[in-house]
């Protein structure tokens, strides 16, 4: 009988530390914790940056890899992307190991319309976000998908596609036990959170002064309350993550957003620019009924698109205008966006966060509006802020005041599409074309070097455990300086 109740007084002491074992390990995972820009695009101190990105010792695995432009995401000892195959229109989330690049997973999603999506771009945008133990994965032709590490599917909530014919890429991103998803497109742009392990919506906030923008929002810590930053047309905003609530606000950004703002120090930084915002360059709308006498041919009180004339900025821009999709603008949808055109800025700048209500003009530090980029996120390293803008026109600017220090150009021009990383004493910025161009940081900034991929690349690098990760059209590499 004693060795009965020692055996069963063993099997159950087994049991306690088998659980505590497995609660340590969900909590191990559960930190793990990754999604697009986390980090501001900075590595953390300590970390050794490659040089050299050729087919050298710091290059530890190339791996083929379909299409896609969402950035890699590192959780774990995995890696996690989406893909798109044009032939097929097959879009699928993959999981690579991290270590050799095999594939260890891949998941086609059940779509049955594919988004209308910018030439440039594709349907496969969205970067995965990661919490140790659960994947999400976000497409606009779709919604949003849930798996385990394993691939197997956890839940599912369908939600697009949205009406944009530039698609959809704001990133999902992790506050807590939620999935936090911002939409702005044309019309129906909102902000929602959603339970992590259900898929099920804790709230969903209109934003119905919001256009078309495509940027990830930002968790922050705004003196000791947590805050879900979105940038988007015209208007920097923060919200309640408990409620969705929105706590303040900045208006002045530019009419279309693309880029993520930064955090650092307690300070906000974010540079957008959009074509039509400049003061010397803005579109303007008359007034709606002056409109109706210069355009309105057939007297029906809208401003049809055949009424337009070519080489109007208006025509450019009719399907984002024209809400109803009728192929006429009647008086709310002109008003609505000429708003937008007299309202947009193109921005740099530094503002210290709000309470509540609109942002005291005291808490903007500086603003900077030269020399801006169009998509990619900029940088913040060291005091310094790091812009690049399309042509390889590099500018920093002091981050504390927002001197100009310096500009030039990078050694590949074209297109920036990547947001700029930064470490080790090191800025990357790629081109479009594949030419990665490596800055030695400082205020007075010299180039490094650079490489040419020979591959298109859009999407933004990520610097994660020691490893560098860059993806191109056609694969994924990844580096780790010894």
């Amino acid at each position: 009988m004693p060795n009965l109740e020692l055996r069963s007084a063993c099997f159950l002491w087994l049991m306690v530390f088998v659980a505590a074992v497995l609660q340590t390990a969900v909590l191990h995972a559960g930190e793990d914790v990754a999604w697009f820009r986390r980090d501001h695009g900075v590595a953390p101190e300590g970390v050794l940056l490659p040089t050299e990105f050729g087919e050298g010792e710091e290059r530890l695995w190339r791996v083929e890899l379909s299409p896609g432009i969402s950035t890699p995401c590192l959780c774990g000892d995995s890696i996690f992307v989406t893909t798109y195959v044009a032939e097929s229109k097959e879009l699928a989330t993959v999981a690579l190991d991290r270590t050799t690049g095999k594939i260890r997973w891949k998941k086609i999603v059940p779509t049955q319309t594919l988004e209308a999506f910018h030439d440039v771009g594709s349907p496969a945008s969205a970067t995965p976000a990661c919490n140790g133990t659960q994947v999400f994965s976000f497409f606009g032709s779709y919604g949003l998908l849930c798996y385990d590490v394993n691939g197997q599917l956890l839940w599912e909530r369908p939600m697009g596609p949205f009406q944009d014919e530039f698609g959809a890429s704001s990133s999902p991103v992790l506050v807590g036990n939620k999935v936090i998803l911002n939409e702005d497109h044309d019309r129906d742009s909102f902000l929602m959170a959603l339970d992590q392990q259900t898929g099920e919506v804790v709230w969903k906030t209109a934003r119905e002064e919001a256009t078309r923008s495509y940027a990830t929002p930002v968790v922050f810590e705004n003196h000791g309350r947590t805050e879900i930053l979105v940038a988007g047309s015209r208007q920097l905003a923060a919200y309640d993550p408990h409620d969705g609530k929105k706590l303040w606000w900045f208006d002045g950004l530019s009419r279309i957003v693309d880029s993520t703002p930064m955090v650092v120090d307690g300070d906000i930084y974010f540079a957008t620019w959009t074509p039509g915002g400049d003061s010397d360059d803005r579109i303007r709308m008359e007034p709606f009924p002056m409109a109706l006498t210069s355009f309105d041919k057939n007297n029906d009180g809208e401003i049809g698109k055949d009424e337009l004339p070519p080489g109007n900025p208006i025509l450019e821009r009719f399907f984002r205008i024209d809400l109803s999709q009728n192929q006429g603008l009647d008086q709310r949808e002109w008003e609505k966006h000429a708003l937008v055109f007299e309202r947009a800025q193109n921005i740099a700048a530094a503002i210290r966060p709000g309470s509540h209500g609109p942002l005291p003009a005291e808490n903007v530090k500086w603003n900077y509006r030269r020399s801006l980029p169009t998509v990619p996120s900029s940088v913040v390293y060291d005091g310094v802020l790091y812009m690049i803008k399309d042509g390889g026109i590099i500018t920093s600017l002091d981050a504390s005041s927002g001197e100009a220090l310096k500009q030039a150009r990078a050694i590949g021009g074209g297109s920036y599409y990547a947001s700029i990383v930064a470490g080790d004493g090191k800025i990357y910025l790629i081109n479009d074309g594949g030419v990665v161009s490596i800055l030695k940081a400082g205020r007075d900034w010299s180039i490094l070097g650079s490489y040419d991929f020979k591959e298109r690349i859009l999407a933004t690098p990520v610097i994660a455990d020691g490893m560098m990760l860059i993806r191109t059209d056609n694969a994924l590499y990844a580096f780790r300086t010894r």
